[in-house]
């Protein structure tokens, strides 16, 4: 336990940012798997519409990751390995659609 006031200060401090930094992990976390389970159905049956929706889930996952880098809660280079599994499980894919 703290001794001082300011120890007991930076300590809540501390808590707080732990708390705040879970919750933007966390949503990194489920905006990937939602991304995922939407290129799996893309990978059984290619369609425009789930394209589409590929996308849309990439770029939601994109911002986060970038939004985490940049408030200092993921190291530039995690998040440059996060974007780019997300990039590589697509990329066979489209490689094949074309």
């Amino acid at each position: 336990m703290a001794n001082t006031k300011s120890a007991l200060k930076r300590a809540n401090i501390a808590e707080r940012n732990r708390l705040r930094n879970k919750t933007y992990k966390s949503a990194v976390k489920t905006l990937m798997k939602k991304y995922l389970t939407v290129v799996a159905t893309y990978a059984a049956n290619p369609t425009p519409e789930l394209k589409q929706q590929v996308d849309e889930r990439l770029a939601e996952a994109y911002s986060k990751i970038d939004k985490a880098v940049k408030r200092g809660i993921l190291h530039p280079n995690n998040g440059a390995r996060k974007k780019s599994r997300l990039a590589h499980k697509l990329k066979p894919l489209t490689q094949t659609a074309q």
